[in-house]
């Protein structure tokens, strides 16, 4: 054995001789360097994965984390884009009714209605699906059309606080003129023909019908839609029994087919009193009001008469 040789001794089991195995010093050397290289290698990698593991943990909380702040997010935006869509649908009902008002007050043809702008518009996007493709684009976007439908919908607002201010002095000044002004159902029921030209029920052939046939059980009330003045009372050709009621300012309204009369000529009624009951008398099909609203004497439709919902 030469003095540069290392000398390794192997003992194989306990009952077998030991074995030596020689090696020259330099190649011990290199064993001994691999080796190390490799330990610090395996060392280094193992720190270096437990790191990423242990990173790769906070991700995942951190990831759950941010999914269950998006959907209370997302929980939260479809919330809002309902009442902003109930806030929608109220201010078009308002504006509805807006309307009716403006047309049974002479009004609809005022400076403020004439520059306003009737139309609601799309809600900008603030439906549901609009909210998760603004949250899926970015928080800025989800704010920037928020900020636009908010916007829109304060300026409709605005708008419709100053014409609502300017219908409320129109009343105020005009008390007579409000109770006189037919604004109420007659009665009760489903309106099954409406104002305009039809298909006669008896000859098959059109004609104009003049009013509204409101469908309702036999005795069912007739009520007054506005103060006014009973000035005929009896049976009408067509219209069998009927009561016509003049409310002043042009307007006449009239109740036909009636089945029995509770006021006579020359009584003054109140809105919602009640003038007759429901029959199906004269040119009739069945149990039904006839009703009709007159402005100088040249016959509406009753719809622009009826306020109530």
């Amino acid at each position: 054995m030469q003095k540069d040789d290392f000398t390794i001794v192997v003992f194989p089991g306990a009952l077998s001789s030991p074995k030596k195995i020689c090696l020259p010093r330099k190649i011990a050397k290199l064993g001994f360097i691999v080796s190390g290289v490799l330990f610090v290698a395996f060392l280094g990698s193992s720190v270096y994965f437990v790191q990423q593991y242990l990173q790769l943990q906070g991700n995942e909380t951190e990831l759950a984390k941010l999914r269950k702040e998006s959907k209370i997010r997302k929980i939260q935006v479809e919330k809002f884009s309902h009442q902003v869509k109930n806030f929608e649908t109220e201010m078009a009902r308002l504006e509805r009714f807006e309307k009716k008002l403006r047309v049974i007050t002479a009004l609809e043809n005022s400076p403020k209605s004439v520059e306003k702008n009737w139309g609601v518009g799309g809600p900008y996007g603030l439906t549901t699906s609009s909210f998760n493709t603004s949250m899926g684009r970015g928080a800025a976007s989800m704010v920037e059309r928020l900020s636009n439908g908010l916007d829109h919908l304060d300026k409709q607002a605005k708008i419709q606080s100053i014409s609502f201010q300017e219908l409320d002095n129109f009343f105020k000044n005009q008390k007579s003129l409000l109770s006189s002004t037919p604004s109420i159902w007659p009665t009760r029921g489903w309106v099954t023909s409406a104002f305009g030209f039809r298909k006669s029920p008896f000859t098959g052939l059109r004609e104009k019908h003049e009013g509204w046939d409101i469908a309702a059980r036999s005795g069912s009330p007739v009520r007054a839609t506005a103060d006014g003045e009973v000035v005929v009372e009896g049976r009408e050709y067509g219209y069998g029994n009927m009561v016509e009621i003049n409310h002043g300012y042009g307007v006449v309204t009239r109740y036909g087919h009636n089945s029995k009369h509770l006021v006579k000529v020359g009584d003054r009624v109140k809105r919602g009193q009640v003038i007759s009951l429901v029959g199906s008398t004269g040119r009739s099909t069945g149990p039904h009001l006839h009703y009709e609203v007159l402005l100088h004497g040249v016959p509406v439709t009753p719809k622009n008469y009826i306020l109530e919902d």
